[in-house]
């Protein structure tokens, strides 16, 4: 399975607030052993968000969205995708009744744009949201699949993480599994260990297919990150093993600070 994630929200594009969200789905993805090539940046316009979906549903078979569930009008996102796909909108009980009980504790009236929340596509999975008001929903029609989860991360790592892992984790066949070399600055060690250096060391490795080998140029010095797919946690471990043992030394033990799995 290929999947495609749509960040919702002109905040985003106008850099107001960090897009966190993409970066955990793309890190959670990856280590579930699903593909993920593209990311979106869409504001709160239906007709671009139509158009983002369309270009994602051509080049993949999911698409998770993030933002867009609450209950102001620029909310737009679940309204979109029942069009999109072509269900019918049905108000789900227990949102509703969560609703409510949120609503009475506060001693505040259920207005109708609260209630809107509860309605949910026809036939979909819907994530009740134990941390917020927007339910989370997962759509699957004419072999396409979407989920859709609210916007602020404190709402959807946890809906992400406890619910729709076990939604993906059914569409993959392999798990990826990552060693980090972590090398000391060239402050701490007075050698050449930047990036381009360390790339040309590693020389060959870095065209492999799995694992993968790639540099990243970080502040506190460059990491070298090792990546294999496999059935198995298990089976992926033995892939690395050997790869890392040569970057290690293509780079120069002296020049590594520690290795860990990521």
């Amino acid at each position: 399975m290929v999947v495609e994630i749509i960040s919702v929200g002109t905040e985003l594009l106008m850099g107001s607030i960090t897009n966190t969200n993409a970066r955990h789905i793309a890190r959670r993805l990856a280590h579930m052993g699903l593909d993920s090539y593209y990311q979106t940046v869409v504001g709160d316009n239906p007709e671009r968000l139509r158009a983002a979906l369309d270009i994602a549903f051509s080049r993949g078979d999911c698409v998770i969205t993030t933002g867009g569930l609450g209950p102001t009008k620029d909310d737009l996102t679940k309204e979109m995708l029942i069009s999109y796909f072509g269900c019918s909108p049905v108000e789900d009980a227990e949102a509703l009744r969560r609703l409510e009980e949120r609503a009475a504790r506060r001693g505040v009236p259920l207005t109708e744009s609260m209630r809107k929340q509860a309605t949910v596509p026809a036939g979909a999975l819907v994530l009740q949201n134990n941390n917020g008001t927007a339910p989370g929903v997962v759509i699957e029609k004419d072999g396409r699949a979407c989920i859709m989860l609210p916007g602020p991360p404190k709402e959807m790592i946890p809906m992400f993480d406890e619910a729709c892992e076990r939604f993906l984790r059914a569409k993959s066949d392999k798990v990826f599994v990552s060693m980090n070399l972590k090398l000391y600055t060239m402050a701490e060690k007075g050698l050449p260990v930047g990036e381009s250096p360390v790339a040309d060391r590693l020389g060959a490795l870095v065209d492999g297919e799995n694992p993968t080998v790639a540099t990243y140029a970080k502040e506190d010095g460059v990491l070298v990150r090792v990546t294999a797919a496999a059935p198995t946690r298990e089976e992926g471990r033995a892939l690395l093993a050997p790869v890392v043992a040569a970057a290690k030394d293509a780079i120069g033990a002296e020049y590594v600070k520690y290795v860990e799995e990521d």
